[in-house]
């Protein structure tokens, strides 16, 4: 019997099988796109995707609103979810992308030399939200569906990060952050923080 290329080998063809069905139901897996409901709240900021909060701290965000702010970072491996949802409701003030390196996504210099773009959503309040979606090692390519003026609702889909990847949410240092590092977030459902 002849084994595709692996003539009398039914070994090596078996396992060539499996590892390409493995890798093809990982590549399925990673580009789900499940249905949310998020709790809409317009004190609440959600996580703007699935992952691992590796950053909760005091910062100055220096490219758009140049003011202090406490920066929430999740980090996304490859087996999460990959959408990213809006965490707040409100309009988009600016957007801007930035071609860059690709740094490991936990890197502290991933936030300002990856590639990368921010995206400040007013909320109906006033208060302005900066995201920023930062390419990894692996993501080497981000997608996005925002123009500035754009009006959003909370927990729609914005953009996109293929494999490893971060994303940082600058909130006002006023608000009451609602995860600790570690813990797990579900993009468009858990709640970050509470607004003032």
């Amino acid at each position: 019997m002849v084994y595709f290329g692996f003539p009398e080998k039914p070994t090596v063809f078996n396992l060539t099988l499996g590892i390409t069905i493995i890798l093809y139901l990982l590549v399925l897996q990673f580009f789900r796109n499940p249905k949310v409901v998020t709790p809409v709240n317009d004190k609440h900021v959600v996580a703007p995707a699935d992952g691992k909060v590796v950053v909760i701290e005091e910062t100055t965000e220096t490219e758009y609103l140049k003011d202090k702010r406490i920066q929430v970072s999740i980090f996304m491996s490859p087996v999460n979810v990959h959408v990213n949802r809006m965490p707040v409701k409100g309009a988009v003030e600016f957007f801007k992308y930035h071609a860059g390196k690709y740094l490991v996504a936990w890197h502290p210099k991933s936030s300002i030399e990856n590639e990368r773009t921010t995206l400040v959503v007013k909320t109906p309040s006033g208060i302005p939200i900066l995201m920023r979606q930062i390419a990894g090692a692996l993501a080497r390519r981000i997608k996005w569906y925002v123009k500035e003026g754009q009006e959003f609702e909370q927990g729609q889909e914005f953009g996109f990060i293929k494999f490893g990847s971060r994303v940082d949410v600058f909130l006002p240092l006023d608000a009451k952050v609602k995860v600790n590092i570690g813990d797990k977030t579900k993009g468009g459902m858990t709640v970050l923080a509470e607004l003032d």
